[in-house]
């Protein structure tokens, strides 16, 4: 199938897999030109939103809803703005009836699919960066391999208590999760890892808390949402050992 040109990717369909290209250049979303590129197995989709917007300008709107347990971008970015979603499509009305169909072939693609295909576990991991990942921010960095998170704080942002903790490696065995909360212009975001001892201990603020990394607005927010979902999706994909 022909591509199919949106205002911020471009999409194509072979049957199987929608591949998305996202656009790169200086207005482009900070959050898509991060990731790229992403192929989505339709085995992944659950539904597909197709929707018609009228106005001074008339434009559709094509969502790709994923299965349970497999979009680590809607888990972890919850804050994610909607012109972030990066499976999300919006294009104007002279490409209409083609986006349509193309709706139409992904979803019955995908309906054949969950018939026929067992959902792999380790499908989420697809649509993330490849590991090793590594980002930095203004107060340090942090790098997720098969095995484990580790973080360093040695930026200039970081506060005392970080840098006297200099690093800290947390298994993937013992995250249950991670967090994603992006800057709101005053305010840094942060990124921070979800696990099992957290859940007995008191939430301690993004700044002093050896579970997080803060992040400025812009590129900043964009990487560390990108290894909040990479986290989110290896954490799903397990195997884990059971924890005591």
């Amino acid at each position: 199938m022909d591509d199919l040109n949106g205002d911020r990717a471009t999409w194509r369909f072979d049957g199987e897999t929608v591949a998305i290209r996202y656009r790169a250049g200086r207005f482009a979303n900070p959050v898509l030109q991060a990731l790229g590129r992403c192929e989505v197995p339709v085995a992944a989709v659950a539904a597909v939103d197709f929707d018609l917007f009228s106005g001074r300008k008339r434009r559709w709107a094509l969502h790709l809803r994923l299965r349970e347990r497999t979009d680590p971008y809607a888990a972890a970015g919850a804050m994610l703005a909607e012109k972030a979603q990066p499976f999300r499509l919006v294009g104007p009305a002279s490409t209409e009836l083609v986006a349509e169909y193309l709706a139409d072939q992904i979803r019955f693609a995908a309906g054949q699919a969950a018939e026929t295909a067992a959902l792999p576990p380790d499908l989420a991991t697809r649509l993330v960066p490849p590991l090793p990942f590594h980002i930095q921010t203004a107060e340090g960095a942090a790098t997720l391999d098969r095995s484990a998170v580790r973080l360093l704080w040695t930026g200039w942002a970081a506060a005392s208590r970080k840098r006297k903790a200099h690093r800290r490696e947390i298994a993937l065995a013992h995250i249950t999760g991670a967090e994603w909360v992006p800057s709101d212009g005053w305010d840094y975001g942060h990124l921070r890892l979800l696990t099992t001892k957290a859940a007995r201990t008191r939430v301690t603020r993004p700044k002093h808390d050896l579970a997080c990394l803060l992040s400025n607005a812009g590129k900043e927010d964009a990487h560390a949402l990108l290894m909040a979902a990479a986290i989110t999706a290896h954490v799903w994909a397990g195997p884990r050992p059971e924890l005591t």
